[in-house]
């Protein structure tokens, strides 16, 4: 019997299904703390192409296609972390080799008063629905805080870019996918609407 069966029929004989269910539930888990890889499960791993063991007390930047994108991201829904405990968006990753893919990101914080300092993630591998097109670092970053509701200008505030410039990328982007508008861009790149486009409990702040 190999190890993985002495789980499952162990888990099913004692009702104590907590691991089995962390280890084989379909979507990555992941649990940090400041940016940190404290543990994460074997669905995480396979995600991203490592050993759980090599991912362990490794910094989330080796994740980030870029070091930018990894800094950059780092203030992305603390806010509403700290006030609802809420938080989900869409980003770039990269896998072990460099591919890039889009994932569905969750978070919940252990110690809300400082969100990033102990929390659990979710990742959900988009690769399925949305094939990764070939975009430059800021195309990424705007196309992802667009897809959560923002407006050119508060996009231009997290950037620290000029409207002008983020109304640049973003005349790019629809004409790098022969979109008319943000509309049809989302649904060129395999974007869900509705509810996505603003997560709840998601504010902006100016901050």
């Amino acid at each position: 019997m190999s190890s993985t069966d002495a789980l499952i029929n162990a888990a099913y004989e004692n009702r104590d299904f907590i691991e089995l269910a962390y280890h084989f539930v379909p979507v990555g888990i992941v649990v940090t703390e400041n940016r940190v890889i404290r543990d994460c499960n074997q669905t995480f791993a396979d995600m991203f192409g490592y050993p759980r063991e090599t991912l362990r007390d490794q910094t989330f930047a080796i994740l980030y296609p870029s070091q930018e994108e990894f800094t950059n991201i780092r203030n992305r829904g603390v806010e509403s972390l700290r006030q609802s405990n809420m938080y989900w968006d869409e980003r770039v990753m990269m896998r072990k080799g460099g591919d890039l893919f889009w994932c569905r990101v969750r978070g919940h914080s252990f110690t809300p008063e400082d969100p990033l300092m102990r929390a659990v993630w979710s990742f959900a591998d988009l690769s399925g629905t949305r094939p990764y097109q070939q975009l430059t670092r800021r195309e990424r970053e705007v196309f992802s805080l667009m897809s959560e509701g923002m407006t050119s200008k508060e996009i231009a505030i997290v950037l620290k870019m000029s409207n002008r410039t983020v109304e640049v990328h973003r005349a790019k982007l629809l004409k790098k996918f022969g979109a008319s508008n943000t509309a049809a861009l989302f649904q060129s790149l395999g974007t869900i609407s509705g509810d996505h486009v603003t997560n709840a409990g998601h504010q902006f702040s100016k901050r």
